[in-house]
């Protein structure tokens, strides 16, 4: 388990092991259960119990136990618990965001945009259960007027839900809502780091009136993933977190050929090309790299600036950066938090190292405000020109740091952009039709925003190609992947 801190708060909680068919497990080994930090302060404000591999069969089982009567019900009434739990939600946002604020440090604006996501997605998803003709049968053509020929999208099955500590909340959101409205029953594991929120949409989710069994939790380390990943009785699998455990993920559900949805890594470019509005340009750079500290898979932390626009573009980054205030979340005009955890900020902190050590030159940092003492504050960092092996270009660092090369082509822009083996998302920024049709066809990507920000709607599908991951989240696709196709072929009579 974490090393425990020396100093705690007052009104430090203890979250259970496991919450079971409506039941609260707790650990029975005093010693599995880590901290819970404050990201912005470095205090322990609470503790979470870790489950065993006994009490992660006790969930499975339960979830399959529910399985049947939960399939059954109509998509209407499942429509309905989650517009439910939409409500709930939106009336308990300032609580919600406030337990963001606590755990992850992350800015109020932030913190309140992750409840309005969480919120529209289960909103969407109710939507798509009040239209019948999604989950009714399908007529298929076939060259025999004796035979009638269907098609249909039954349940997966019984899906176990693995959450990273980036987006609590929200990610869980984008795979609990849709998992809900296919028909199929859940575990769901939490990081540890970031679990209170996560324990929060699980009480609001049995408040709505979701059934005992349909919806259960199993809170702990990887150790607790890799047992749920593994479990005979699970059917799918929806991970998001690092290349490195979704290949592990993969390999483990492999062996009993569980569906997967991974949403991995990511490397992602930001083109700047000579026509683009430099101010604009500056502000999606800004947002792109440093949003969430830089915890974000779709960081688009490398950004690519034509030429002609280069020594501008840097000078006005530059003031931007230097301006970005980097703060406890309560401090004013706050714009950016503190990184999750001490392992996090000590990897950053490595990695930035690395890539200087290894000739990465550091064109600029921002600062850090004088409530940034305690807690796992990093200042944003800008890297000029690094050569295309640096770690800093290649590899995901999930931090405030930045680089930026210049171009002088489209040609070069687009090569430099698709030169890694992620494929998550792009923006590009161009006053150009023509050239935004271009790359938008040209750029690997998932997802290639022209000209805004990094909007993100549940209606529009989410995932990357190479080592971004497999398979899509949100949108009709996200609800597809929660169901298996099937086909019948009959005798007319």
């Amino acid at each position: 388990m974490a090393t425990i801190p020396e100093r705690h708060s007052d009104n430090a909680f203890v979250l259970p092991a496991a919450t079971v068919a409506g039941a609260t497990i707790r650990a029975t080994n005093a010693q599995a259960c880590s901290p819970i930090c404050n990201a912005a302060s470095g205090e322990t404000i609470g503790w979470q119990e870790h489950a065993s591999e006994a009490v992660v069969d006790r969930a499975v089982h339960a979830a399959r136990d529910a399985l049947i009567a939960w399939r059954h019900t109509t998509p209407g009434a499942r429509g309905k618990l989650l517009r439910k739990i939409a409500e709930l939600l939106d009336a308990d946002r300032t609580r919600l965001a406030a337990m963001q604020m606590r755990v992850s440090g992350k800015p109020p604006f932030e913190a309140d945009l992750d409840v309005s996501d969480a919120v529209a997605t289960f909103n969407y998803y109710a939507g798509l259960c009040e239209n019948a003709a999604l989950f009714a049968a399908e007529t298929v053509q076939v060259p025999d007027d004796a035979l009638l020929a269907q098609r249909t999208h039954e349940p997966v099955g019984v899906a176990a839900l693995i959450v990273p500590w980036n987006f609590p909340m929200v990610t869980t959101a984008w795979k609990l809502a849709p998992a809900l409205a296919a028909g199929c029953t859940v575990v769901l594991k939490p990081s540890e780091l970031t679990s209170p929120t996560e324990h929060m949409l699980v009480d609001i989710v049995s408040e709505a009136g979701v059934p005992d069994g349909v919806v259960n939790v199993v809170n702990g380390g990887g150790e607790v993933g890799a047992w749920l990943a593994a479990h005979p009785l699970v059917d799918k699998v929806s991970f998001t977190g690092s290349t490195a455990v979704g290949r592990k993920v993969m390999q483990t559900a492999a062996q009993d050929m569980k569906r997967v949805t991974l949403e991995l890594g990511g490397k992602s470019a930001l083109i700047v090309r000579a026509d683009a509005d430099v101010a604009h340009a500056v502000s999606l750079a800004v947002g792109g790299a440093f949003a969430n500290a830089g915890q974000m898979c779709s960081a688009t932390a490398r950004i690519l600036v034509h030429d002609d626009l280069y020594r501008k573009f840097m000078a006005a980054f530059e003031t931007a950066v230097r301006a970005l205030v980097v703060a406890p979340p309560h401090g004013e005009n706050t714009a950016m938090g503190p990184l999750v955890s001490a392992a996090q900020h000590a990897r950053v902190t490595a990695l930035v190292a690395q890539g200087v050590a290894e000739g990465a030159q550091i064109a600029f940092t921002g600062t850090l405000d004088t409530g940034c003492r305690d807690g796992f504050f990093m200042a944003p960092v800008v890297i000029a020109e690094p050569a295309a092996s640096n770690v800093l270009w290649t590899d995901e660092v999930f931090g405030p740091v930045a680089c930026v090369k210049s171009f002088r082509s489209d040609d070069e822009a687009i090569t430099l952009a698709n030169g890694t083996r992620y494929g998550l998302v792009a923006t590009v920024v161009t006053q150009d039709t023509n050239a935004a049709r271009r790359y938008k066809a040209q750029l690997r990507a998932g997802l290639v925003w022209v000209n805004t920000p990094q909007l993100i709607f549940p209606q529009v599908c989410w995932g990357g190609l190479g080592l971004s991951g497999l398979g899509r989240e949100l949108g009709l696709a996200g609800l597809r992947s929660y169901q298996e196709l099937r086909h019948t072929v009959e005798a007319r009579a």
